[in-house]
């Protein structure tokens, strides 16, 4: 079994195409998917698609950046949202500074506001991070002082240093259809080093389809690609890595059943 770790199921991308999408996913192994909420104002919608599907769940939070344009977050929202069962997961949260759709000082006190849920829920914080590596880790550090929490860098295609950096805070790395990318050699080589007791895979889709489908909107079907692409730079099989990926994710996301815990 796979597990698409981080997907948008409830982007415009889908539609009314979604039960095709889903359906295509299962064919392809993917047993689990978590799709990942990027506004709070669009949770109920976001928590919606988990509830029609038994195979997915969701998280709550808000991405960095939107943390401008929507309300300001508090904890309290965030964990009373938590509460739901099919809400596995805090974010996606983080810094983006490539962007900076967001004034920076605004997506650090809702970085901080949602590691303080995770920490308490117990939920795993998912990170966004995208040319802020130094303040990214300053904040987890800062943080994991004031009591831990679980988490992952979601999509990881920084440096080696971010990845160790993260590993120590006892981070999870999650790897998209970037790996795939063949201008991404440096990310490879980092992959190459990542102790497979702390790999995740996903899609992010819509986006970042992987090779072969580069170019196309990516689905959580493809998250096979991208993990063949792992096994490859593991040096060990398809079923090796299929199976290390999903018990990392059943680890971390402990709120999700395993398969053989679902009835009907």
């Amino acid at each position: 079994m796979l597990v698409d770790s981080h997907c948008h199921l409830d982007f415009p991308d889908f539609g009314e195409e979604l039960d095709a999408v889903v359906a295509r996913a299962r064919a392809a192994g993917v047993g689990r998917m978590v799709t990942i909420c990027t506004k709070i104002t669009e949770f109920e919608r976001v928590r919606a698609i988990a509830e029609r599907y038994d195979d997915i769940y969701c998280t709550v939070g808000i991405h960095p950046h939107e943390a401008d344009s929507q309300p300001e977050i508090d904890t309290a929202r965030l964990v009373e949202a938590a509460r739901h069962p099919k809400v596995v997961g805090i974010g996606e949260t983080g810094l983006d500074y490539f962007y900076e759709h967001s004034a920076r000082q605004a997506q650090q006190r809702s970085f901080r506001a949602h590691i303080q849920a995770s920490r308490e829920t117990g939920l795993p914080l998912v990170v966004h991070t995208r040319d802020a590596d130094e303040d990214t880790v300053a904040i987890l550090k800062d943080e994991i002082g004031q009591g831990d929490y679980p988490g992952l860098i979601h999509c990881f295609s920084s440096s080696a240093w971010l990845a160790e950096e993260c590993l120590k805070l006892g981070l999870y790395i999650s790897l998209s259809g970037i790996v795939t990318f063949k201008k991404a050699e440096e990310l490879r080589e980092t992959v190459k080093a990542l102790p497979l007791d702390r790999i995740l895979v996903e899609t992010d889709s819509p986006y970042l389809a992987p090779v072969p489908h580069r170019g196309k909107r990516n689905e959580p079907a493809f998250v096979a690609h991208t993990a063949k692409v792992v096994a490859e730079l593991k040096g060990v099989g398809m079923a090796e890595i299929e199976a290390r990926t999903t018990e990392n994710f059943l680890h971390l996301f402990n709120k999700v059943p395993a398969p053989a815990q679902i009835s009907g």
